[in-house]
């Protein structure tokens, strides 16, 4: 129910879910870009040290007879877009929606890139912590999730979040495995106001 979704672009978050993206995008023929990189603010990385090597100070305390040359942290690279989202509507898709610091920072991205208005879709709205108040005061505009898991408390902490019913279609194929009839007709039968 997004107004004008012919003019969107269907956004891939990282280079992992642009197979997902491409075959939404190719079902409601749209366009497609990939976002790569990641949020250059990352403080908890220098903290704990996932994304740079050991320094030479930590080596030597292991063995001092040890001789390894400094080592460089790996540096991340800046968030990119590869596609054109300027003047469109961009749908950023996912399978779980968590914690949402990687989307508020594709957002601000997409919304740089020219981007008018951002929904994100996820199949699982986790949505825990702060998640629902980080969304409202970010440059997403509707956040849509399926009922597969309550989040009833997180929509009155934020009304940009929005919820598919999908009890008919879990309920049918879990009666068609029961009976040992075909799944992919129901997929295939499934239309897009469904």
């Amino acid at each position: 129910q997004i107004p004008d979704y012919r003019n969107a672009v269907i956004v891939a978050k990282s280079p992992a879910s642009a197979k997902r993206a491409q075959s939404f995008a190719e079902r409601l023929r749209l366009g497609i870009a990939v976002i790569h990189g990641e949020a250059q603010d990352a403080e908890s990385d220098m903290v704990d040290g996932r994304h740079s090597p050991p320094t030479a100070k930590y080596v030597a305390a292991i063995h001092p007879s040890l001789e390894i040359p400094m080592l460089i942290p790996k540096e991340k690279p800046p968030i990119t877009v590869v596609g054109d989202v300027g003047g469109r509507i961009a749908i950023i898709v996912d399978d779980i929606i968590d914690d949402v610091d990687s989307f508020l920072a594709a957002a601000e991205t997409l919304k740089e890139r020219g981007a008018y208005k951002i929904f994100v879709m996820a199949t699982h709205g986790l949505l825990s912590s702060d998640a629902p108040r980080l969304i409202e005061e970010s440059a997403i505009d509707e956040v849509v999730v399926t009922n597969t898991i309550p989040h009833e408390i997180q929509k009155l902490q934020c009304p940009k979040i929005k919820t598919v019913d999908i009890s008919m279609i879990l309920s049918e194929a879990i009666r068609r495995i029961h009976n040992g009839e075909s799944m992919s007709y129901l997929f295939r039968n499934i239309g897009l106001d469904d």
